[in-house]
């Protein structure tokens, strides 16, 4: 504490002025929760990645997978038959349903045809899986089967890594219920 002089000749002690609790929340603790919500946002937004490299981090690995699918058009295409499938559909009815596809995969190289060969039951299990889960319904019209087709391309390439396939083709495709 500190001391005055006063007219008596006596001092007199001036009492320490001290923070309360609300002084200190509105001073340190709503600044420090705003300055993290803002960086928070910042992050999750994106905006910081320019910032801090992550694009470029990015593009470095994004050029040799492009470089890796390049299509030479003069080139025949390279197709690799899966066979057929024969799939029962979910229905709510005590009717079976049944989606049989015959499927050739498009690839880049015919050197990816071996090792292809090798993930074949992978792909198929794949595929199974994904297929045993669609109904009726989910293949009804053009828009269904493309949806498809863009399903099973996603699943065959994530399954045949690190082989890259350009397109799924359907030979033929047929649902049957009874």
């Amino acid at each position: 504490m500190t001391a005055i002089e006063t007219d008596g000749g006596g001092e007199q002690e001036l009492p320490r002025k001290k923070f309360s609790g609300k002084k200190i929340v509105m001073f340190v603790v709503v600044p420090l929760l705003l300055i993290a919500l803002i960086a928070g946002g910042l992050i999750f937004s994106g905006l910081l990645d320019g910032l801090l490299g992550k694009k470029k981090a990015e593009e470095a690995e994004e050029k040799p997978a492009a470089a890796e699918e390049a299509f030479d058009p003069k080139a025949p295409p390279v197709f690799f038959p899966l066979g057929e499938l024969l799939i029962n559909l979910q229905t709510n009815e005590r009717r079976p349903a049944f989606l049989k596809l015959k499927i050739q995969l498009e690839i880049y190289k015919e050197e990816d045809r071996p090792k292809l060969t090798l993930a074949t039951p992978r792909i198929v299990d794949t595929f199974q899986t994904y297929l045993r889960e669609l109904r009726l319904d989910d293949l009804r019209g053009s828009a269904g089967i493309y949806r498809l087709r863009e399903e099973l391309l996603q699943r065959v390439n994530a399954a045949a890594a690190p082989v890259r396939v350009r397109d799924v083709l359907f030979e033929e495709i047929l649902v049957q219920s009874q």
